[in-house]
């Protein structure tokens, strides 16, 4: 962790691992939390494996539907770790995405409660990383963690 090029989030989400890696790894789920509501997502592609595609797209009235993410996983563990960037699209080819390129990594880790789940967000350069945090990273990422906690919480409370 660099804190001048990464930005972080850590939450203990109250649900086994397996339930919060379905809610990243099945697109019916994920589409329920990925964008901060009352916005919806469509998962146009969720292929999650080393160099599988990872599309999505953004709506603010339920109808029509803008790009969102167009980006590529690196790694991929199961029930423990998901990277990918949007520096490099779902066709392999390099991208230049606004409003900033990152590299997300997201672990999964065992906790007493649940699962111990962080997201490191990688930035190439300080401007990159000043700039995500002031769009709102600690207010987007957070409210889609709220939302992704939620769905998690409620498979494990039935």
């Amino acid at each position: 962790m660099n804190p001048d090029l990464d930005l972080t989030l850590a939450r203990v989400i109250r649900a086994p691992r397996a339930s919060v890696w379905s809610a990243w790894t099945d697109p019916s789920r994920l589409a329920q939390w990925w964008v901060p509501a009352p916005a919806r997502s469509r998962v146009d592609r969720l292929d999650v494996r080393p160099g599988g595609g990872f599309v999505t797209r953004l709506s603010d009235d339920g109808v029509s539907f803008v790009p969102h993410m167009d980006a590529c996983f690196i790694i991929v563990e199961d029930l423990e770790r998901i990277v990918f960037t949007n520096a490099i699209d779902s066709a392999w080819r390099p991208a230049s995405p606004a409003p900033i390129a990152m590299t997300a990594e997201i672990t999964f880790g065992a906790h007493p409660d649940g699962t111990d789940y962080r997201v490191v967000v990688r930035h190439g350069d300080p401007a990159a990383r000043s700039l995500h945090e002031k769009l709102g990273f600690i207010d987007g990422w957070g409210s889609v963690t709220e939302q992704l906690a939620a769905l998690a919480e409620s498979d494990a409370a039935r």
